[in-house]
């Protein structure tokens, strides 16, 4: 290396060594006072905490006292409805149809003629065996008045024993041939009035399947009648719940409700269960059951659908709290329960029977009067403050004291801030 070299290389270390030292003597000591400040701040951070969480306001949240009330505790299944009676009506004589006098979807009355075969023909054979007893009755007339002159004892010696017999039995055989054709007078009314084909139940009349004109038999359906007032719901039950069943039927009628498959209407509650079947299906493990229901709307009809929800008792002074204060935690079930001081904790508790639509029964966990949360669970956490406020009620608006202190903070906190950067 040549000697300039090691002339520029020592310049260069010695203008190096100068910035450092400039450096070092000219600090600002700003610097050390915000290493102070930084390290008072962090030692000072959960203090902070601390107070802000004690200066933090209530929360607001709805609150509703644990009730004490009767409970009824239903069995619920899937149903089937079925007509009372179900009537396929057919005619008894073979003719050809010459009206129909029903609606198709409309109630008829037992009674009420549906249809009228042609009369004619089995009109014909009733004169015919009208006019055929008439010329028998005066038959026997005739062999009674000569029956009777025959035992006058002036007339009488003149006859033989036989003749006489003869002559009574002859009246005896005219008084069966008049009682014969009394009996074939009957049948040709009774055919007659097969003619007329009437309801035989009150029902609501299917679809018909045929037509005015056409030649009917006694093999040909007419149309089908439904009986929907009253009407029955087929439901089954797993059999474990046979016994209590079982039980409550023979200590009173069962109420049964019908719904419908969103559980949303009742559709009919007047319902008593009427019979228990006598055996339990193997394939399914169930038993079968069947309600009677009064159906004066006609909301149920055959074949539909239903959810049955079947009244087994009643548990007596339940607790009941609303169903949205109930939480599903990683432990199960829990409630927000308020306490002395306002604040919240986490109560476990345990569901039993469903209260309606929108309440619950606890059968452990809560006692009468607990107070719970039903709105607002999702701002808190066990120990959190808070303002119970009344199903429907709101929050006060903030005071003009609070606003005004609430808007000190922030400039307070500026204010400290800038200190410290000084």
């Amino acid at each position: 290396m040549s000697r300039f070299w090691k002339i520029a290389l020592v310049v260069i270390a010695v203008l190096v060594l100068a910035a450092v030292g400039f450096r070092l003597l000219h600090k600002p000591a700003g610097e050390h006072v915000r290493g102070h400040h930084r390290g008072g701040a962090a030692a000072a951070a959960p203090g902070d905490a601390t107070a802000k969480d004690q200066d933090k306001a209530p929360v607001p949240v709805t609150v509703v006292s644990v009730t004490k009330q009767d409970v009824p505790i239903y069995l619920t299944a899937l149903g089937t409805v079925q007509a009372l009676n179900t009537v396929t009506v057919n005619p008894q004589i073979g003719g050809q149809l010459m009206s129909l006098n029903f609606t198709e979807g409309q109630e008829v009355t037992k009674g009420q003629m549906i249809a009228q075969i042609d009369p004619r023909s089995l009109q014909a054979s009733l004169d015919q065996a009208t006019a055929k007893k008439a010329q028998d009755e005066a038959l026997l007339s005739t062999d009674r008045s000569n029956y009777e002159r025959s035992k006058d004892p002036n007339v009488a010696k003149y006859l033989a024993k036989q003749n006489l017999d003869q002559l009574r039995n002859q009246v005896a055989q005219d008084e069966a041939t008049v009682a014969s054709d009394n009996a074939a007078i009957r049948n040709a009314q009774v055919q007659l009035g097969f003619t007329r084909i009437v309801s035989p139940i009150d029902g609501v009349a299917g679809i018909r399947n045929v037509d005015v004109g056409n030649v009917v038999t006694p093999t040909t359906g007419i149309v089908t009648l439904t009986q929907i007032h009253p009407i029955y719901v087929m439901f089954f039950l797993p059999e474990q719940n046979l016994g209590p069943v079982r039980a409550a039927q023979q200590a009173s009628a069962l109420d049964v409700a019908a719904l419908d498959r969103t559980d949303s209407h009742v559709m009919d509650a007047g319902g008593k269960l009427q019979v228990i079947d006598n055996q339990i299906d193997q394939t399914t493990g169930t038993f079968k059951l069947r309600a009677q229901f009064p159906n004066p709307s006609g909301s149920l009809w055959p074949g539909q659908f239903v959810n049955v929800r079947l009244q087994v008792r009643t548990i007596q002074d339940g607790l009941v709290i609303p169903a949205q204060a109930v939480q599903r935690g990683p432990d199960g079930d829990y409630v927000y329960l308020v306490q002395a001081d306002n604040t919240v904790k986490m109560q476990t508790v345990t569901q039993g029977a469903e209260v309606g639509d929108s309440r619950v029964m606890i059968s452990k966990g809560l006692s009468l009067s607990d107070q719970v949360v039903t709105e607002g669970q999702f701002r808190l956490k066990p120990g959190s403050k808070v303002q119970a406020l009344k199903p429907g009620q709101v929050p006060n608006p903030p005071t003009q004291a609070e606003l005004d202190s609430a808007a000190k903070k922030p400039n307070a906190q500026r204010g400290g801030r800038g200190g410290r950067g000084g």
